[in-house]
C-alpha cells in the first residue's frame, strides 16, 4: 500500500506535521497569554493611522475567536488519529481510499448490476434493436469510451470512426466484444530506416491512387513496386488490408490518421502505435455485451458517414 523507500519519508512526515500543531498551540497561547494588558495600562497602537485619526491598536485577539482556532487544531488531532495522514500510521478506523473505492464500487454493483445482467444473455443484434437497451449501451459509452472516440462515436484522429463500415479487426459481435475486453494494440512500422525520403514518397503517391486519388502515375508506378516488396505482406497485395493483423483497407477513402499526402508519408516514415486499452476486468461481460449492441446499433443505421477520425 505505502510505497516510502525507507523510514526517513515516514519521519520527514510524522516530524514537520507534529511540529507545526505545537507550534499553532504556542502561538495561540502566546496570543491570548502574553500580550495581556495590566489594568489601566494604556493600550498601545502600531504605527498605522489613516486619515489622520483612524489608528491600529496592538489589542489581543478576541477569546472567541481564539477558541476557534483551538478548535480546528482539535479537529486535525482528531482527524490525523482517525484516518491516515502521519506517515504509515493508518488510523484506528483504518481508513483507506482503495477500500472506500471498493465498497461504493460494490454497493453500485449490488444496485445496478441486476440491470445489466438482464441483458447479458439476450443476442447483440436484438439488442442494438432494443431502444432500453440502446439507451443503457449510449449511457456507458459516454461514461467509458466517448474521451477517445468522440461523443458522438465519429472518431478523432488516431481513434476509429464507430459509426462507418470499416473495421480493423471485424465487424461481428464477437470481434466487438473481444476489441473492448481485451483491448488492442496496432502497430505500423517506421520505415524511416528502411527507406529514402524518395521512396516513401513514392509509396505514398502509391496509395493515394489505391484509394481513388489523383496521384502522378509515373510516380505512383515507382512507388507500386516498393509496396509491393514491403507493404503487401501487411495490407495485402491489392491494398484490402489483413483484419487478423489489423492492417487497415487502403483501397477506401477512410483514414484514421488522415489522409493528406502529409500524414501518409508522415505513417510510412515514422509509423504509428495505436493502443485500445482492455476493459474486460473493469466492465465486466453484461456491460460490454451492452456496449456492443449499442455499437452495433449506430453502425449499422450509418451510411458510410464520414468521422473526425477520418479527416484530412
Amino acid at each position: 500500500m505505502y510505497e516510502f523507500t525507507s523510514s526517513f519519508w515516514n519521519w520527514y512526515i510524522i516530524v514537520p506535521t507534529v511540529i507545526g500543531i505545537l507550534a499553532m498551540f504556542w502561538l495561540i497561547r502566546w496570543l491570548s497569554v502574553g500580550q495581556k494588558r495590566k489594568p489601566g495600562e494604556q493600550v498601545e497602537t502600531m504605527g498605522h493611522v489613516w486619515d489622520g485619526d483612524l489608528e491600529e491598536y496592538n489589542n489581543p485577539l478576541p477569546r472567541w475567536w481564539l477558541n476557534l482556532f483551538y478548535i480546528t487544531l482539535f479537529f486535525g488531532i482528531g482527524y490525523l488519529v482517525l484516518y491516515p495522514g502521519l506517515g504509515t500510521f493508518k488510523g484506528l478506523l483504518g481508513w483507506t481510499s482503495r477500500g472506500n473505492y471498493e465498497q461504493e464500487m460494490q454497493q453500485a454493483k449490488e444496485k445496478y448490476g441486476p440491470i445489466f445482467e438482464q441483458y447479458r444473455n439476450k443476442p447483440a443484434a436484438v439488442l442494438a434493436d432494443s431502444e432500453d437497451a440502446t439507451k443503457i449501451g449510449e449511457r456507458l459509452f459516454s461514461n467509458y469510451c466517448a474521451t477517445c472516440h468522440g461523443a458522438d462515436a465519429r472518431g478523432v484522429p488516431g481513434f476509429p470512426n464507430l459509426r462507418d463500415s470499416e473495421w480493423l479487426y471485424g465487424e461481428s459481435a464477437e470481434k466487438i466484444h473481444e476489441t473492448i475486453a481485451e483491448g488492442r494494440q496496432g502497430m505500423m512500422p517506421a520505415w524511416k530506416e528502411t527507406l529514402s525520403e524518395k521512396q516513401i514518397f513514392d509509396v505514398a503517391e502509391y496509395v493515394r491512387q489505391l484509394s481513388g486519388r489523383s496521384a502522378d502515375p509515373i510516380v505512383a508506378s515507382r512507388g507500386k513496386q516498393i509496396y509491393q516488396q514491403n507493404c503487401a505482406a501487411c495490407h495485402g497485395p491489392d491494398g484490402d488490408g489483413n483484419q487478423q493483423m489489423g492492417a487497415p483497407r487502403l483501397t477506401n477513402n477512410v483514414w484514421l490518421y488522415g489522409g493528406s499526402q502529409k500524414q501518409i508519408i508522415k505513417s510510412i516514415r515514422d509509423g504509428r502505435q495505436g493502443r485500445m486499452p482492455p476493459h474486460g476486468e473493469f466492465l465486466g461481460d453484461a456491460k460490454i455485451h451492452l456496449l456492443v449492441g449499442y455499437i452495433l446499433s449506430i453502425s449499422e443505421n450509418a451510411e458510410n458517414e464520414p468521422g473526425t477520425g477520418t479527416a484530412e
